[in-house]
């Protein structure tokens, strides 16, 4: 069973955020950059099946800049055995992102797609239930326990009300929750090793996936600060308080 993990590559989640001097999108320059944590739990239970002889190959897929190799050796120095870059110097969005997906599945075949539940850059957590509806495969999101057996995937997914388990017939899309694993340490030999691994760059109009984003940028700001706070002594300076804002009457 091959399995198929998209990864992306955002702003380190111990960086704080800011947005560039014009306000035409967030600074990426001089800042550390790693792979979204929530692809790294994709990434890290893809491997895993494949130690435990489930699948036989893992393949890690970045689409953007040439910068992205950073992270997609940082993917073949978890385990995977192949990496592909899908290459373009513009802007791409989620539902670029799961047609270029669904290119590639069409491509590798795939029988297990893995992406993590959402990017910590865009908050979106839509890629792969769009890639699924696309393939018109089954899907499972936000899960936090994945076994295959027999050509079924059986998944614990984390939904509001506590968890949910859902079992379906391969191929599916998968989308990781942080509660899934706990992504390993990467040695100094399995990064020497990453070096030898098959990196392939492949440019995005080759894929026929060139359509212009559909959502426009407006601008990006910093919050508004906030107000700062009064410290009363009791109940009925509170109650003055809320008075004098017109909160009560």
């Amino acid at each position: 069973m091959k399995i198929l993990v998209g990864i992306k590559r955002v702003v380190d989640y111990q960086v704080t955020v800011r947005p560039t001097a014009d306000g035409t999108g967030v600074e990426t320059a001089g800042v550390k950059m790693s792979i979204n944590p929530f692809d790294e739990n994709a990434l890290e239970a893809a491997v895993r099946l494949k130690e435990a002889g489930v699948a036989t190959e893992v393949l890690a897929v970045a689409i953007g800049a040439a910068a992205n190799q950073d992270v997609l050796r940082h993917a073949l120095a978890m385990g995977a055995d192949r990496a592909l870059l899908v290459e373009t110097d513009a802007p791409v969005q989620t539902l670029q992102t799961a047609k270029v997906l669904k290119a590639l599945v069409e491509r590798e075949a795939p029988q297990l797609v893995m992406t993590g539940k959402q990017a910590i850059d865009d908050d979106a957590a839509e890629t792969a239930q769009m890639l699924a509806a696309l393939l018109d495969w089954p899907q499972a999101t936000f899960a936090s326990d994945i076994q295959i057996a027999d050509g079924r995937a059986t998944v614990v997914r984390e939904i509001d009300g506590g968890q949910e388990t859902v079992s379906f017939a391969l191929p599916a899309v998968i989308s990781a929750d942080l509660r899934l694993n706990e992504p390993r340490f990467i040695k100094l030999p399995a990064l020497m090793m990453a070096k030898k691994k098959p990196l392939e760059n492949i440019a995005l109009a080759d894929l026929g996936n060139t359509a212009a984003p559909s959502l426009t940028l407006q601008a990006v700001n910093e919050p508004p600060a906030r107000k700062a706070g009064r410290v009363l002594n009791n109940v009925a300076e509170l109650v003055a308080a809320l008075r004098a804002e017109k909160v009560l009457p």
